[in-house]
């Protein structure tokens, strides 16, 4: 069983910037795949960015150029790097790992974006 506990989310004004953290219970190095996925009040669940085992990212067209994902494998952490935010990113951020065929999420951590 993978557990993931996020971090770093918080109040934040229009045009501030946030880090979130994701540590992993055990080595990340092994997913498949792991990301940032968001859930705004009323709406669906929708991903953010995600990263490979190797260098490729890919990020919603609503973040493209504001967000950025990276991993640290030696710590076992995701993070994602949150700049210039809007109020429109205000959203539950989740963590998601897939490990061969299962997925794995975080409880996730509240972002809100608010002058």
């Amino acid at each position: 069983q993978v557990q993931l506990v996020e971090s770093g989310g918080g109040l934040v004004q229009p045009g501030g910037s946030l880090r979130l953290s994701c540590a992993a219970s055990r080595s990340i190095a092994a997913f498949n795949s792991m990301g940032w996925y968001r859930q705004a009040p009323g709406k669906q669940r929708e991903l953010v960015a995600s990263t490979n085992t190797g260098t490729r990212t890919n990020y919603a067209d609503s973040v493209k150029g504001r967000f950025t994902i990276s991993r640290d494998n030696a710590k076992n952490t995701l993070y994602l790097q949150m700049n210039s935010l809007k109020p429109e990113d205000t959203a539950v951020y989740y963590c998601n790992a897939f490990l061969f065929v299962s997925t794995y999420w975080g409880q996730g951590t509240q972002v809100t974006v608010s002058s």
